[in-house]
């Protein structure tokens, strides 16, 4: 049988979502927790592979067992857990289903502090004294339903097939001194999200023009985006299936 487990996690102290041969992961973090209850070896799969530190407030992993569970296995896995990795549910599911392959769609925010705040520090990136233009942003972020080809924000070593994806959401949204980057789409490439809010930054400081934005995807070349913002202040939020 297999089954879904719908997640969530703080990324702080994990170097990633995928299990790593000299650092601890999440997934590792979740295969020892439900091989304990189940008491046989289970690796679950994850609807994608976050990098050290960042979040997710919605992720999805399925894992294969021989028969039903019993009604308490999430209250008996949190209660092994950490308190930085919670189970929302359990739910079985077609024996071809698949948390990654299956996934249609897939959604983050980079949250950003305007200032400084102290109970934010490891859930956002905190700039002061900076002025930025979020209406050029904004402009410039739906240049991004225009392209398909997203090399020039990918990590330079990765192991992908293609580097097209389809943007279907980006929009910043500022709510006081919080302001928050959204983007959705039906695949992501490593570092894609963090590259393109380092280099929209720019675009908001004035350090480069939606123009320049447009050449630097057409590139495909990652030395040309801006940088790599920090970690902390990146969530997964949201993985869709047709079947859930």
């Amino acid at each position: 049988m297999r089954y879904f487990i719908e997640l969530a996690y703080n990324g702080k102290n994990y170097h990633g979502w995928q299990t790593q041969p000299d650092a601890i992961s999440v997934q590792e973090i979740i295969n020892k927790a439900i091989s304990t209850i189940l008491r046989q070896e289970i690796t679950i799969v994850g609807a994608g592979r976050t990098d050290a530190g960042v979040h997710a407030s919605q992720m999805f992993a399925h894992f294969d067992f021989e028969t039903a569970l019993n009604d308490n296995f999430t209250y008996k896995l949190n209660a092994i857990l950490p308190d930085d990795v919670v189970i929302f549910n359990t739910k079985q599911v077609h024996s071809e289903a698949h948390a990654r392959f299956d996934a249609v769609s897939r959604s983050y925010e980079y949250k950003i502090w305007l200032g400084r705040n102290p109970f934010l520090l490891e859930t956002s990136w905190q700039l002061y004294y900076q002025q930025l233009n979020i209406d050029l942003m904004n402009e410039a972020a739906a240049v991004l339903y225009e392209y398909e080809d997203f090399e020039c924000f990918s990590k330079v070593k990765t192991d992908v097939n293609t580097f097209n994806c389809k943007v279907t959401n980006a929009k910043w949204i500022l709510n006081g001194n919080d302001l928050t980057f959204h983007i959705s789409a039906n695949r992501f490439l490593r570092n894609m999200v963090r590259a393109i809010v380092g280099t929209l930054i720019d675009i908001g400081l004035g350090k480069i023009s939606i123009d320049d934005f447009k050449k630097i995807i057409e590139s495909k070349n990652r030395s040309n985006a801006g940088v790599s913002v920090p970690a902390k202040g990146l969530f997964l939020t949201e993985v869709t299936y047709d079947y859930l």
